[in-house]
C-alpha cells in the first residue's frame, strides 16, 4: 500500500478511538502516533503518558516530556515500579511481558481517573517479525497498536515525522536498560545505574548509539561501526571511567552495534 494511503488509514484509525491516552517514550514512533493522534483528534482528546522508572535514563525521560510539551497535549509523567515485581527483577527471557503489563496498568488507572477506555503505544509494522514478549501484554489488556494496523513501517514512519517537522525523525531506536542485563543475571537498580553511568559517559564523547552490555564484571560496548573510533581514540578515558562505575574489564564489541 502507498505511504500516503497508510498514512490515512492511521487518521481513519485514530479517529474512530475518540478520546486516547498515547503512551510516549519520546523515540520515533511514538511520537509519530502522538503528533497523528493530537492533530486528528485535537488537545482535549489526547493525553500523552511517559513512564518513569530506574530502567530508563532521566535525560530520556526529560528529552521525551520536551518533545510532548513541543507538539501541544497535556503530558503526564507516571511512575512504574518494575523493580517491585520479582517476576520482572528475575528477568527471564519473558521481562517484557512482565514490564509492559505493569506500565499498561498504570495506564489503565490514570485512563480511569480521566475517563478515558483507550490506550494507544507505537509498535510499528515491522516489530510484528521481532520476538517481542510485550506484544502479548498489549493484546491482553486491549491496547492498541494503530501504527502497526496502518501497516506503517519504521522506515515510512521516519519519512513521515520528516515530512511532518518532527525532530525524532532520525533519532536512533532504543531500548531500556534492562535489555543490557543478560537474561537470567537478577535485575536490580545499582545494576542499572552502573550500565546507564557508563553510556552516558560514552555519549559525551559525542557517540550517538551505543549499549553497555553487562557480563558480571564485563562491560561489553556496542556502539556503530562508523564511531569505533570515537571509543579507540578515547580507550583509556572510557576504560577508567567504566571501571570507576565498578566494572573489572572493559570490550569494545568489533562488530558494532546490531
Amino acid at each position: 500500500m502507498d505511504i500516503g494511503l497508510k498514512y490515512e488509514k492511521l487518521k481513519e484509525i485514530i479517529g474512530g478511538l475518540g478520546k486516547v491516552i498515547v503512551a510516549c517514550s519520546g523515540g520515533a514512533d511514538s511520537t509519530f502516533l502522538l503528533k497523528a493522534s493530537f492533530d486528528v483528534l485535537g488537545r482535549e482528546n489526547v493525553l500523552a503518558v511517559i513512564a518513569s522508572s530506574p530502567i530508563y535514563q532521566d535525560e530520556d525521560i526529560r528529552s521525551a516530556e520536551r518533545t510532548v510539551r513541543a507538539i501541544g497535549p497535556e503530558c503526564v509523567i507516571a511512575e512504574t515500579s518494575q523493580l517491585n515485581d520479582n517476576k520482572f527483577v528475575k528477568n527471564q527471557i519473558d521481562r517484557c511481558y512482565y514490564c509492559k503489563k505493569i506500565i499498561i496498568d498504570k495506564l489503565i488507572t490514570i485512563g480511569k481517573k480521566r475517563g478515558i477506555n483507550n490506550i494507544t503505544e507505537g509498535s510499528n509494522y515491522d516489530d510484528i517479525s521481532d520476538f517481542r514478549p510485550g506484544n502479548r501484554a498489549c493484546r491482553e489488556k486491549g491496547v492498541a497498536s494503530p501504527l502497526q494496523a496502518a501497516g506503517l513501517t519504521k522506515k515510512e514512519i521516519r519519512e513521515l515525522s520528516r515530512a511532518l517537522g518532527l525532530h525524532t525523525a532520525d533519532r536512533p531506536s532504543d531500548t531500556c536498560l534492562a535489555t543490557r542485563i543478560p537474561h537470567g543475571t537478577p535485575i536490580d537498580r545499582a545494576l542499572l545505574e552502573k550500565v546507564g553511568r557508563s553510556e552516558r559517559f560514552i555519549k559525551e564523547l559525542g557517540v550517538r548509539q551505543v549499549r553497555v552490555r553487562c557480563h558480571g564484571n564485563i562491560a561489553r560496548i556496542e556502539v556503530a561501526r562508523d564511531e569505533l573510533e570515537k571509543i579507540l581514540g578515547n580507550r583509556d578515558n572510557v576504560a577508567g571511567a567504566l571501571r570507576e562505575y565498578g566494572f573489572m574489564y572493559i570490550a569494545l564489541d568489533l562488530e558494532g552495534y546490531r
